[in-house]
């Protein structure tokens, strides 16, 4: 039998109402059809973004940048006055 392929962030909303609604991480699992794991590091990878930012630090996107990606006269002087500033 075929597993059907769920994205967890997809559910990103259900899962947060759930918890805040006191439900321990086998319930939901149970109740959104994934496993305790996968919920246990989607609650794992929630709480890093949610220390990142109350840190102060920005999210930055993950990965290459695409290949169309234009870099404009802003971007290197304030990338210099960034490495200068170090």
């Amino acid at each position: 039998m075929a597993r059907s392929y769920k994205h967890i962030q997809q559910y990103e909303r259900e899962i947060l109402e759930l918890k805040e609604r006191g439900m321990t991480q086998k319930e939901i699992a149970q109740q959104l059809g994934f496993t305790k794991e996968q919920v246990k590091e989607f609650f794992h990878r929630q709480h890093k973004k949610e220390r990142k930012i109350a840190a102060g630090i920005a999210l930055k996107k993950k990965g290459r940048p695409p290949k169309d990606n234009k870099i404009t006269q802003t971007d290197k002087v304030n990338e210099l006055k960034y490495i200068i500033a170090r």
